[in-house]
C-alpha cells in the first residue's frame, strides 16, 4: 500500500516537472518579441478556405489606411483573410497630392471592386492633358476608344476618396480597422511576427499575424528594416485651390512648361481646381514673411494662361497656400519573412505625372493574385521566398510609370544649357505632332500601356527628332556639338532611372528565376 502511494507521488512529481519545463520553454520562445501578448480581436471570416487555423491571430496586419492600405484591406478581406488595419489618424486626410487617378489606375480599381469609391465625392472625369509652352498649346487625349465610356481618369479630393475606401473595407466583417500608431515591428529569429503599437487612448499593445504589410506612406518610420531607402527630394509643390475657375480644356489636366519648372492645373470637384506650382530644390519661399505670395504673383502668374490668370491671383490673395516636398525613391526591398512593403513606403516617383495611385493599385492586384492560391500564410520563410516574384511581376507597370515620371520632370524643367532647351522644345513639338507621337506617350503616362521598351523608344525618338531639327538643313560644328550634348544629356536622364529600376527586371523579367516561382505546397 505504501509502495503505491510512493509510486503515485513520483508520477505526480514527474508530470509537474514536465509541465513546468513546458511553461519555461514557451516563455523563452516568445522572449524578446513583446512585453504584452494581447491577441487581436477575433472576427469571422467570409471564406473558410483562406482563414488561418489560429483563431487568436489575424492572417494579415496592415499598417496604414491610406489609398494602398485601405484598398489592400478590402481586397484581402474579400478573399476571406482576417485583416487588422492600424492607422495613425482615421480622420479625413487633407493633402495636396493623390488627387488624380489615371485611367490605368481606374481599371485596377474596377478589377478590385472599388470603382464605387469615386462616386458621391464629386469626382471629375479626366480625358487627357493640355500642354502649354510660350503661348502655344496642344491637346493630348487618352486613347480610350477601346474601353467602356465610363473608363477615364478621375480627379477628386484625396481625403474624400480615402474615406470612401476606409468605409468600404471596414464594412467587411473580417476586416478590423482601428486608430493607433505602430512604433515597431516584432521580430523573432529574423521573422516578423507582428507589430507593437500605441492606441488612441495611450495603451501600448502588441498584435500578431502571419503577414505584416507596411503601407504607412512616404513618411514611413518602419521601412528602414525592410528596404534600402534612397529618398531624393528634387522639388516641392506649392498648392492652391482655385474657385469656379474655367480651364481652357474642360475635364483635362493642364501642364504649363514654365520657368523654372512645370505648373499643373486640374479639377478636383465641380467648383474647385487644384493648382500645383513646382519649385525646384528643397528650399521654398517663405509663406510667413510674404516671399511666397510675391513669388507666385511676379514669377508664376505671368506664365499661366490668360483664362486662368484672375482665378490664380485671387487664390494667392486668399492666402490658403500649402507646400509639400516631392519625394522619389526606387524600390530596393530586403525580402523579410513575415513582412512586406507597399505603397509610398515602398516606392515613390515624382508626382508630376500623377502615377502613384496607379502603381499602388496595380501592386495590390499582383499581390492578391499571388496570395489567392494559399490556404494559409503561416510558413513565413517559404512565403517570403514565394513573394519574391512580386518584385518582378510588378515591374511592367511600376517601372514604366516611375521612369516616365522622372524623365519627364527633368525634360520639362527649364535649363540654361542650349541642349536642354532644345530637348524641352522638341518634346513639346513631338507631342504636338498627334497620331502615334502623342497617343504612344500618353498611353504610357495613363497606365494603359505599361511597356518599358516602348517608353525608351519614344524617349529617344524625341531626342533624335530634336537632333534632326538641329542638323537640318545644314549642320554646323556648333549644331553638331549641341546635338552631341543633347544625346548625352538624354542618356544621362533616362539611364540612371533605368539602372535604379533594374535593367533585367524591367526589360527581361522572364529571365529572373522568381518570375516562375510556384505557390508553396499545401500542408
Amino acid at each position: 500500500m505504501a509502495d503505491s502511494y510512493v509510486l503515485g507521488w513520483i508520477l505526480c512529481s514527474v508530470m509537474a516537472l514536465v509541465a513546468l519545463c513546458g511553461v519555461v520553454l514557451r516563455r523563452q520562445k516568445w522572449k524578446g518579441i513583446s512585453m504584452r501578448t494581447e491577441p487581436l480581436k477575433t472576427v469571422l471570416t467570409s471564406n473558410g478556405e483562406c482563414g488561418s487555423a489560429d483563431a487568436s491571430h489575424a492572417d494579415v496586419i496592415i499598417v496604414g489606411a491610406g489609398v494602398a492600405g485601405s484598398a489592400l484591406a478590402h481586397t484581402l478581406g474579400k478573399d476571406g483573410r482576417r485583416v487588422q488595419v492600424i492607422e495613425r489618424d482615421l480622420s479625413e486626410p487633407d493633402r495636396i497630392v493623390g488627387e488624380l487617378l489615371q485611367p490605368g489606375g481606374y481599371l485596377k480599381l474596377i478589377e478590385l471592386g472599388l470603382e464605387d469609391c469615386v462616386e458621391e465625392i464629386d469626382a471629375q472625369q479626366v480625358f487627357g492633358y493640355a500642354l502649354f509652352k510660350d503661348g502655344k498649346h496642344t491637346q493630348l487625349s487618352y486613347p480610350l476608344e477601346k474601353f467602356h465610356s465610363d473608363v477615364s481618369g478621375r480627379s477628386f479630393h484625396n481625403g474624400r476618396f480615402i474615406q470612401r475606401m476606409r468605409e468600404k473595407s471596414a464594412s467587411l466583417p473580417n476586416v478590423h480597422l482601428e486608430q493607433g500608431t505602430v512604433t515597431s515591428l516584432l521580430e523573432e529569429k529574423g521573422i516578423i511576427r507582428g507589430v507593437q503599437y500605441k492606441t488612441k487612448d495611450g495603451r501600448e499593445l502588441t498584435a500578431f499575424a502571419s503577414l505584416t504589410i507596411v503601407c504607412d506612406g512616404c513618411f514611413s518610420n518602419l521601412r528602414r528594416s525592410l528596404c534600402n531607402p534612397k529618398v531624393d527630394i528634387p522639388s516641392s509643390f506649392v498648392g492652391l485651390v482655385l474657385e469656379n475657375c474655367h480651364l481652357p480644356y474642360s475635364n483635362h489636366g493642364h501642364v504649363i512648361l514654365a520657368d523654372p519648372s512645370p505648373i499643373l492645373f486640374y479639377p478636383i470637384s465641380s467648383t474647385e481646381t487644384r493648382c500645383l506650382v513646382d519649385v525646384p530644390g528643397q528650399k521654398v519661399p517663405s509663406i510667413a514673411n510674404g516671399e511666397m505670395e510675391n513669388y507666385l504673383k511676379t514669377i508664376v502668374a505671368p506664365q499661366v494662361p490668360p483664362e486662368i490668370y484672375d482665378s490664380f491671383v485671387a487664390a494667392v490673395d486668399e492666402g490658403n497656400i500649402r507646400t509639400m516636398p516631392n519625394r522619389s525613391m526606387p524600390a530596393a526591398p530586403h525580402p523579410t519573412p513575415g513582412a512586406l512593403l507597399m505603397g509610398d513606403a515602398f516606392n515613390m516617383r515624382h508626382p508630376l505625372t500623377g502615377g502613384g495611385m496607379t502603381v499602388a493599385l496595380s501592386d495590390i492586384v499582383v499581390l492578391r493574385d499571388l496570395l489567392r492560391p494559399l490556404h494559409d500564410l503561416n510558413d513565413a520563410p517559404m512565403l517570403c521566398k514565394y513573394l519574391e516574384s512580386f518584385y518582378t511581376l510588378r515591374k511592367p507597370v511600376a517601372s514604366t510609370i516611375n521612369t516616365l515620371a522622372g524623365a519627364l520632370y527633368k525634360v520639362f524643367c527649364a535649363s540654361p544649357d542650349q541642349a536642354g532647351k532644345e530637348m524641352r522644345q522638341a518634346c513639346f513639338d513631338y507631342l504636338s505632332l498627334g497620331g502615334v507621337f502623342s497617343a504612344g506617350p500618353i498611353s504610357l503616362l495613363s497606365g494603359l500601356n505599361p511597356r518599358p521598351l516602348s517608353l525608351v523608344l519614344h524617349f529617344f525618338a524625341v531626342a533624335i527628332y530634336s537632333l534632326g531639327r538641329l542638323l537640318l538643313p545644314f549642320p554646323s560644328p556648333k549644331r553638331i556639338w549641341i546635338g552631341a550634348r543633347l544625346i548625352s544629356g538624354a542618356s544621362g536622364i533616362i539611364f540612371p532611372i533605368i539602372k535604379a529600376e533594374g535593367v533585367r527586371q524591367m526589360f527581361f523579367p522572364a529571365t529572373v528565376p522568381a518570375y516562375y516561382r510556384a505557390p508553396p505546397p499545401v500542408k
